[in-house]
């Protein structure tokens, strides 16, 4: 597939304009930011959205970079929606860092200025929950009153299953941003990869004139998937939660040796995790960390369904989730993370199987049902 670069040669020319704003402008009201979608297409500039919850990291800061290089100008929007959010799920404690994450989207802003190749981060987006959720107060109820938008079966399978309302309220956020901003390009990462199958289907079956970019995960030295929760792992939790990538590889290893029954494969994935578990038992509460396997699974990369085998044709999505849990016995001085160990962090992690495969598929090649697809696998 194209580098970023070489797509800017081809479907964007990037040049700067005397007429963007010298400043990050930081926006709250519905109404001010149509207004500024008004003048970008005034200026004839299309227009990338990162969405995100804030707690901003160097994976979120990719996605930037990634809208910068492919758009004239790029809206990050910084919101922590309730209702993908479940009645006990971590609302009330998931990170807030507002001034660091205006500080560091600043500073990619300046470093854009300087490169005539790159596009312009213009405007941060940053309404409340009064403005997004104008005529009831937003709900984490699994029947709550409210304006949604439900994508079955996609938002009941992986993720849906162990969270019954968080794509219902992914879904109906992004639809909500999609329509307030109009953006003609949208950026998510890898790692939540039913998350952007499930918005692309929502931007297919409902007419959305925005195309879905799926960036590859960024990673931490260990191989952990970067993730705005991971502030909350510490050092001893941190260094055995890249257990999942690792139970991931060996299951993708599994495949490349020749096996193409899921069973098989999923079977090395299960035989990590095991070893891992087994090793940690045998270490004293105040060394050990325990987790707990959500689910590790081989999906379609159109439907996120079970596949019972792998077709090296269409590829596959090899995804899992696990719990680590709370710290059993926290050592003084040490290194717990945020809210000092007690909590319980669910990581999600993925590999994509015959990624060249997925992407041809993706791209509309093969099958003959995927054609004119709108999500875009980035290099």
């Amino acid at each position: 597939m194209a580098s970023s670069a070489s797509k800017v040669a081809t479907a964007v020319r990037i040049v700067k304009s005397d007429g963007l704003p010298s400043l990050l402008r930081q926006v709250t009201k519905v109404s001010r930011i149509r207004e500024i979608r008004k003048e970008s297409l005034h200026r004839r500039h299309n227009v990338g959205l990162v969405p995100t919850m804030g707690a901003l990291h160097d994976g979120h800061l990719t996605l930037i970079r990634h809208a910068a290089a492919q758009n004239h100008e790029v809206y990050v929007s910084i919101y922590v929606n309730p209702t993908q959010f479940g009645q006990n799920e971590d609302l009330g404690s998931y990170p807030r860092t507002l001034d660091k994450d205006l500080e560091k989207i600043d500073t990619l802003r300046k470093e854009f200025e300087r490169n005539d190749q790159m596009g312009q981060i213009t405007t941060v987006f940053r309404p409340n929950s009064e403005e997004m959720y104008p005529i009831l107060p937003p709900t984490s109820e699994i029947d709550g009153d409210g304006s949604f938008v439900n994508i079955r079966p996609l938002d009941r399978i992986l993720e849906g299953r162990s969270r019954p309302v968080f794509f219902r309220g992914v879904a109906t956020v992004c639809m909500k941003l999609f329509n307030i901003i109009q953006p003609d390009n949208v950026y998510f990462g890898q790692k939540d990869i039913q998350q952007t199958i499930l918005i692309n289907r929502m931007v297919k079956d409902f007419h959305i004139n925005t195309r879905v970019h799926v960036v590859p995960t960024m990673r931490e030295s260990n191989d952990l998937a970067m993730s705005s929760r991971n502030v909350y792992l510490g050092q001893r939790r941190r260094a055995v939660a890249n257990v999942l990538i690792r139970a991931l590889k060996a299951a993708e290893q599994a495949y490349v040796a020749g096996n193409r029954e899921s069973n098989t494969i999923l079977r090395a994935a299960f035989e990590v995790l095991h070893s891992t578990h087994e090793s940690q038992l045998r270490l004293p509460p105040s060394k050990r960390v325990s987790f707990e396997v959500d689910y590790i699974s081989l999906n379609s990369p159109s439907t996120m369904q079970t596949l019972e085998q792998i077709k090296p044709s269409e590829g596959a999505v090899l995804s899992g989730a696990i719990k680590m849990l709370p710290l059993e016995d926290p050592q003084e001085g040490e290194d717990n993370g945020l809210g000092g160990g007690i909590s319980t962090v669910r990581l999600i992690d993925n590999l994509l199987i015959e990624q060249e495969s997925i992407m041809s598929y993706m791209r509309g090649s093969v099958p003959a049902r995927a054609e004119n697809s709108s999500l875009v696998l980035d290099a």
